[in-house]
């Protein structure tokens, strides 16, 4: 038997959950983020061993994309938005967290929504990740390479990414024009 439970946060839960969060940031302030990865990582072999609901476990990919934020040197994330990443992540490495990791079944229930919370406020870099990861994914199945091994940088996506543009807004000024018909403007044609 399975029991379906909504939760809904409103402004007071989520101060709540945030004032948290910045307890944790000052509790931690001290710790090289090194620290801050290494115990946030730790998060990630401890709830498959306990006995948690799938909600949490959800929400761990979430949680190994932010890690990999920080430490992928390949994207080498700059450092304002790696130190916001890592902000987020202070979270789990402070041990005195709204619930007790130890608590059966919810120990681990503040985690989840915390991670739920740091995926909105990390959304722009989250998915400018994830497209970086597509396209070394992508390079390495070009090269017949596992993406593992493949030195791909930041830097290589980014020049990717410029082409693309251009080549995107030729094809708009083409497809603009009427494809098929003799008309082009010719007040801007360079001779």
């Amino acid at each position: 038997m399975s029991l379906d439970i909504t939760i809904q946060l409103d402004d007071a839960d989520l101060d709540h959950f945030i004032e948290a969060m910045k307890r944790a940031q000052a509790n931690v302030s001290n710790l090289a983020p090194q620290a801050i990865v290494d115990a946030a990582s730790k998060l990630l072999v401890d709830v498959p061993r306990a006995r948690v609901p799938n909600f949490v476990k959800d929400r761990l990919q979430n949680l190994d994309q932010m890690i990999q934020l920080v430490i992928d040197t390949g994207y080498g994330l700059p450092d304002e938005d790696r130190h916001r990443v890592l902000s987020c992540l202070a979270y789990f490495a402070d041990p005195d967290d709204i619930i007790p990791d130890s608590v059966p079944v919810i120990g681990f229930l503040d985690d989840a929504i915390m991670i739920e919370l740091c995926v909105r406020e990390l959304k722009p870099e989250i998915e400018a990740y994830s497209d970086f990861v597509r396209y070394r994914n992508q390079e390495a199945s070009r090269r017949g390479v596992d993406p593992g091994s493949l030195k791909t940088e930041r830097v290589d996506w980014l020049e990717t990414r410029r082409l693309e543009a251009h080549e995107n807004m030729r094809r708009r000024r083409r497809d603009g024009y009427g494809a098929g018909s003799n008309w082009s403007p010719t007040l801007f044609r360079a001779r």
